[in-house]
């Protein structure tokens, strides 16, 4: 994108900001908007002429690339465009204080919804994570993207080479802790997307990420730092952080989760259930601000761009060099290994926006892990869970006003295949479950 193009876009932002109500319903499609809210929203919630009930809320973010879209939205006037001027969003520390802050809500200085991993909407409307087992209702809307995520290892370990298959790190863990030394697995919140891509990766080598090994949280931004002081074997976060690591030489990437499963969901937006419920003309601008977000950032021309505004020191600080490259499916693994132009880059948007739609068949094996490690018993109804947080109804909604051509309308995107070969199928989650060799269920 040209400077003077950036400069168009943010000075229409601006103008459409602080347009009168009507100016903001020719923009955004008054018709459209009008139809979109009869289908989903009470009767008489969206009267003729209304906008948003509130001027902004605040969103919480994680400093990872797959953070761009709600950055990028702020950044391009979006929000002010669907009548949302005061939106703020906020970094936050770790997905602990995100859990946190979302419990507090934006009334109680916290957050109303944010940038999240997928399995928290789980996990906080059933009170699992949550302080005092406090059920906090919340919806899934979007998925913000697909793969850019990755298992990376010690340099301890460079000589095995290590990828997909993590059986060479069996006999590798065995001798070390023979000799008395701990072994620790990081990731970035228990029953979060990086909790289950690692365990499943070790599992899938014959190694059980409960006895074996020792897995532990680390926030996300202190990953690259922990493993420099050796603290720890191998971890699984997002980027920037795996790029981050091989360029200070301390470890390497033995796989991207694309290599894992690829195509596979990984944040979301999600939103307390309250606010949603309150304010549903706010949370379609919402909606409409970060899907044209997403459709701008899933453009391989404005990567560059794209990794420059999140690297400024207001949103992530890190250097540009730590994000371009895999953004754009340039790995370099660290050990020797280099693939340029792979189909692994991070996903933002997708056919029809395939990429951004919340399907509830991906919800279902994300519930159904949590039950293989013992989050969840065995005997909850992984259906309605599904069916009481995922809100693809208001996404469908969101498209339906912004004219998205060949949108998706179905529940399920069929059934999944992994890395090793094994298969989801979303109508039988216990099949999958049953097969699996390395559980915590009988």
């Amino acid at each position: 994108m040209t400077h003077s193009s950036k400069t168009g876009i943010t000075a229409a932002a601006s103008m459409q900001g602080n347009a009168s109500r009507r100016r903001f319903l020719q923009l955004s499609g008054a018709a459209a908007l009008l139809a979109a809210a009869k289908a989903t929203l009470p009767s008489g919630a969206f009267a003729q002429g209304a906008g948003p009930e509130v001027k902004g809320t605040r969103l919480g973010y994680i400093a990872l690339t797959d953070a761009a879209p709600l950055i990028i939205a702020k950044e391009k006037g979006l929000y002010a465009k669907y009548g949302l001027p005061d939106m703020d969003i906020a970094k936050q520390a770790s997905w602990g204080a995100t859990r946190d802050n979302m419990a507090l809500g934006f009334k109680n200085n916290g957050i109303d919804g944010g940038h999240i991993l997928r399995p928290k909407t789980h996990l906080y409307s059933t009170g699992k994570v949550m302080q005092n087992g406090q059920p906090l209702p919340m919806y899934t809307l979007l998925n913000l993207n697909e793969d850019g995520q990755a298992i990376s290892v010690s340099n301890e370990y460079k000589d095995l080479n290590v990828q997909r298959d993590a059986s060479p790190l069996k006999q590798a863990f065995e001798r070390k802790k023979a000799a008395g030394k701990e072994l620790t697995a990081a990731m970035t919140f228990p029953g979060g997307t990086h909790d289950l891509w690692i365990r499943y990766w070790l599992a899938a080598g014959g190694i059980d990420p409960d006895t074996d090994i020792k897995v532990i949280v680390v926030p996300p931004p202190q990953m690259v730092a922990n493993m420099k002081v050796g603290t720890m074997d191998c971890f699984c976060v997002g980027e920037p952080w795996n790029e981050q690591l091989v360029n200070q030489n301390i470890g390497y990437t033995a796989l991207t989760t694309g290599e894992l499963w690829f195509r596979h969901p990984e944040k979301i937006l999600g939103m307390r259930a309250d606010f949603v419920d309150a304010n549903p003309r706010a949370t379609q601008a919402i909606l409409m601000a970060v899907m044209e977000a997403q459709q701008w950032a899933d453009k391989m021309e404005n990567r560059q761009e794209l990794a420059e505004i999140v690297g400024k020191r207001q949103w992530f600080n890190v250097p540009v060099g730590d994000i371009n490259k895999r953004l754009l499916g340039d790995i370099n693994y660290g050990n020797g290994r280099e693939a340029k132009g792979t189909n692994l880059y991070m996903k933002f948007w997708g056919e029809g926006g395939a990429t951004s739609y919340p399907w509830k068949s991906l919800d279902t094996w994300f519930v159904t892990e949590n039950i293989r490690w013992g989050k969840f018993e065995p005997t909850l109804d992984i259906k309605a869970l599904v069916d009481k947080t995922n809100r693809a109804d208001l996404w469908r909604e969101a498209a339906k006003t912004l004219g998205v051509a060949g949108a998706p309308t179905a529940d399920s995107r069929g059934v999944e295949t992994f890395f090793d070969g094994t298969k989801f199928d979303p109508t039988a989650p216990m099949d999958y479950l049953k097969a699996l060799k390395i559980k915590r269920v009988a």
